[in-house]
């Protein structure tokens, strides 16, 4: 049987779950299927202020990938390519969802889990979660497009680590090496993912949204073109900075609308 993703809306914040109870949320290819569908359809939609994802329960963020899939999907190097060609997909629609991304992290954030978190903007854990991708035990290496965005992430040595020794780090150790956002006590950390997009959520959306933009676009080394610092003063035009200002000035709460 296989497991599903699961979506709820509440408000503009969107809970996106991992669901595959039988395997700690393990992600098996109808999944990865599915994240795609998942997070093109969430980008395109002008209501969201927020996305979380998050496993079912709190056993489990996701335990990896579905490793009994692997008999038969990937066997050869074409079925192989084309399962990855799906995670990849997968990892690359979390990515590049314009609206803000917070992955709500209990227990095990293993393999493909753990992929899957490090595509998200924010990372919060309970203390007693865990992370890593141990297949040196397995006897295979991880796909080069999906270790990338660890090792940005987390840098080599941290992937060194825990790819040759097959290390599982702590909450603790994997705040300290830059792969977990925050890490508090485990009955406290879906209140606080909540708290969080909610904090989020009452930002100005296209501010949200230039913010991720211009982030990932400083990563690419290329000096930024004049017509693009222009362009970063698009606010100018938006009714959302008007009502910041006017917010302020008057001190009350501001009412973004995301226009």
């Amino acid at each position: 049987m296989s497991g599903e993703i699961v979506c709820h809306q509440d408000d503009s914040i969107v809970t996106v779950t991992l669901r595959n109870p039988e395997k700690r949320n393990a992600i098996d290819s109808t999944m990865w299927r599915q994240l795609t569908m998942v997070f093109e359809r969430l980008t395109a939609a002008e209501d969201l202020r927020c996305v979380i994802v998050r496993g079912e329960g709190e056993q489990a963020f996701a335990a990896g990938g579905d490793i009994e899939e692997f008999v038969h999907c990937r066997d050869t190097v074409e079925r192989a390519m084309a399962y990855h060609a799906q995670a990849g997909a997968a990892m690359q629609a979390i990515a590049d969802c314009r609206h803000p991304t917070i992955a709500l992290i209990h227990g095990a954030c293993i393999g493909g889990g753990l992929e899957v978190a490090t595509q998200c903007d924010l990372r919060l854990c309970g203390q007693s979660a865990r992370f890593g991708a141990p297949i040196n035990r397995l006897g295979f290496s991880m796909y080069p497009v999906e270790l990338a965005g660890l090792l940005r992430l987390a840098g080599r040595s941290t992937m060194l680590e825990m790819l040759l020794e097959g290390r599982i780090l702590s909450a603790t150790e994997a705040y300290a090496r830059g792969l977990v956002t925050r890490v508090v006590a485990d009955d406290q950390v879906t209140g606080e993912a909540y708290a969080s997009a909610r904090r989020v959520a009452d930002g100005a959306p296209l501010v949200a949204r230039w913010h991720k933009q211009w982030l990932r676009r400083l990563q690419n080394e290329r000096p930024l073109t004049e017509q693009e610092l222009r362009e970063s003063f698009a606010f100018l035009d938006s009714e959302d900075y008007r009502e910041g200002l006017a917010a302020f000035l008057e001190k009350r709460p501001p009412q973004f609308r995301g226009r």
